[in-house]
């Protein structure tokens, strides 16, 4: 059932003064959250080892669902029968829904891109799946998320310009189509912006969506094989290029210190697999680096994983633990890391935003850079 659209969608709350840094607010049908945002990743309708009540407790404001993969499995009809994704996931809060342009990406070896769209061999059950811009923006208004994105290309890293330029120009065909099609008022449209590693490639991409007039704009197209310093020159020349007074999204961004250097650059919403992909091998966020906890010199270690943190597995399990739950295989392990990892990087973003306000982000981010060990172990 739709609800009434906000008629304010952004609100820029301050800008930091020494950087681009930014904090403000999003309205959605489903409730407000404040921005630098990182959402935790539930691409089928699950964040991995986490309940609804897991994050909300940490502090989550908005999740990431993946339309692509819903549309696979169970379906658009059996998510419209339980009420709609929320309903069906047991989440009250907002929701962004990716189109599967990420799986253009990483699903190479099971589809054929054409113009009019693309088209799928179901990693499930290998049956044909065509799929339109026009088609994803339908299923994410049946889904009634409160973000949706715009079916797009994201082409692997390269350095030949052209498949970057044409897989632009693909991409900004489909936003158009997306555009024309996107009918649900109280659902928000994000344009993608590509463009590689070229920056004038991307201000040319940046131009061209901005025409089309979206509710707010993505940066896709990292993290998807250029080096750091590739993606950092990117993220700082078109970051702050991006309209001000629509919130900026960079997608796949999901370290400590990615968040902060994208928040640096003007950014506002960021989602990752990281946190809960690290927690299933052991892999704990901590203020000083990357704790794994199956290493064997944590056996005798009972202080927590990290000790300024306040999250129920830091609060009353020690590393000796969690090394004993994962050396035992025992699920539990896995919970309990992934749940400290998104709560880390849940609050990071708190911290981030209330240093905006306080016009100390500078001091912030340098002195969080100083002490994290990259090699940390």
């Amino acid at each position: 059932m739709k609800t009434a659209a906000p008629t304010r969608f952004f609100e820029l709350a301050v800008q930091d003064p020494q950087t681009y840094a930014r904090a403000g607010i999003v309205h959605t049908a489903h409730g407000d959250f404040h921005t630098p945002a990182f959402m935790p990743v539930g691409t089928q309708g699950t964040v991995k080892a986490l309940t609804p009540r897991d994050l909300k407790e940490s502090g989550a404001e908005i999740i990431l669902s993946n339309a692509y993969h819903l549309f696979v499995r169970p379906g658009i009809d059996i998510i419209q029968e339980a009420g709609g994704l929320h309903s069906f996931m047991g989440w009250s809060g907002p929701i962004l829904t990716d189109s599967g342009g990420y799986q253009v990406f990483s699903l190479s070896r099971f589809r054929k891109i054409t113009e009019e769209g693309v088209l799928f061999q179901s990693h499930f059950d290998g049956r044909e799946i065509f799929l339109t811009p026009e088609k994803v923006t339908q299923i994410q208004e049946l889904l009634g998320s409160d973000i949706a994105m715009v079916f797009d290309e994201c082409p692997p890293y390269s350095r030949d310009r052209k498949p970057i330029k044409d897989s632009l120009e693909l991409t900004w065909k489909w936003a158009q189509r997306a555009r024309a099609r996107h009918r649900r008022e109280d659902q928000a449209l994000f344009g993608i912006i590509q463009g590689g590693i070229f920056p004038d490639l991307r201000r040319e991409s940046l131009e061209r969506t901005i025409e089309l007039d979206f509710h707010g704009y993505a940066l896709g197209g990292l993290f998807v094989g250029e080096s750091k310093e590739e993606s950092r020159e990117i993220l700082n020349q078109i970051g702050p290029e991006m309209p001000a007074e629509r919130p900026r999204y960079l997608m796949g961004a999901g370290t400590p210190l990615e968040l902060l250097e994208a928040v640096a650059s003007g950014m506002d919403l960021f989602d990752c697999v990281t946190p809960t992909r690290y927690g299933r091998t052991g892999s704990a966020f901590t203020s000083k680096g990357l704790v794994v906890v199956r290493n064997g010199k944590y056996n005798r270690d009972f202080q927590p994983i990290d000790r300024t943190c306040r999250c129920y597995t830091c609060q009353n399990f020690s590393r000796s633990y969690l090394r004993h739950l994962f050396n035992c295989d025992e699920m539990l392990g896995p919970e309990l890391v992934s749940l400290h990892n998104v709560f880390f990087l849940l609050e990071l973003m708190r911290q981030t935003h209330r240093q905006i306000a306080a016009g100390t982000f500078s001091a912030f981010k340098k002195n969080f850079e100083s002490q994290f060990d990259r090699n940390h172990r």
